[in-house]
């Protein structure tokens, strides 16, 4: 499975297998100042960075909407997994095999459902061109990207979003609906939880919580 995580990222960010890979630089706008080569700045597209910006408002408005359609009890049972400010310091995401599961807050559209929690699937966290890769591994949506730090409270994860049967990533950035940008924060001994601000489909946020385990 590590030889095809490694093969995604490839074809994810342009490199060719085998040869020396590099993160691909998506030019700043006029307003930004001129990040840091390598960071997640200097590599989101400026959508993903607007989602970052806004991962507050987003979180609210998810909260909001799926509290007033009745579920507020299922958000107060999950804690500090879905308080947006529970971040701890020490973000960082150790290597290794991952039990995770997501849940999706808030509906997009009027027909859409505002709550829904799925059971665990299989993640895998990895070093990767210097950083480390996250990838869900089983599960019809499965996220792919790469994490880059940021500060002592969150790291940042960019990648893109495999469905279905797919055998490989799309390249970050040539496909919007593709897209995922997130944060990556630690919520307790040995919990994370990847935080997915106005996702393309479906919801206001998706949350991933991460433990350890195969």
């Amino acid at each position: 499975m590590r030889g095809r995580t490694k093969y995604l990222f490839a074809l994810m960010l342009g490199a060719s297998v085998g040869a020396c890979q590099t993160v691909p630089k998506i030019p700043p706008s006029a307003a930004d100042e001129p990040p840091a080569a390598g960071s997640w700045r200097a590599t989101a597209t400026d959508a993903d960075k607007e989602r970052i910006r806004g991962w507050y408002s987003s979180w609210e408005a998810a909260l909001a909407d799926a509290r007033a359609k009745g579920h507020g009890a299922e958000i107060d049972r999950e804690g500090v997994l879905l308080q947006p400010m529970a971040a701890l310091p020490n973000a960082h995401l150790p290597a290794g095999d991952y039990r995770c599961r997501t849940i999706k807050v808030g509906a997009k559209g009027r027909g859409g459902l505002s709550y829904i929690a799925y059971g665990w699937f299989r993640c895998r966290v990895a070093p990767e061109q210097g950083l480390s890769s996250l990838t869900k591994l089983t599960g019809s949506q499965r996220p792919v990207g790469l994490i880059f730090p940021d500060h002592l409270k969150r790291q940042i994860f960019l990648g893109t979003l495999e469905l279905g049967d797919e055998k490989m990533a799309v390249n970050y950035g040539s496909d919007r609906m593709r897209d995922m940008a997130g944060l990556v924060e630690r919520i307790g001994d040995n919990r994370w939880r990847l935080v997915l601000p106005a996702p393309a489909y479906e919801s206001l946020v998706d949350v991933i919580e991460l433990v350890p385990g195969g």
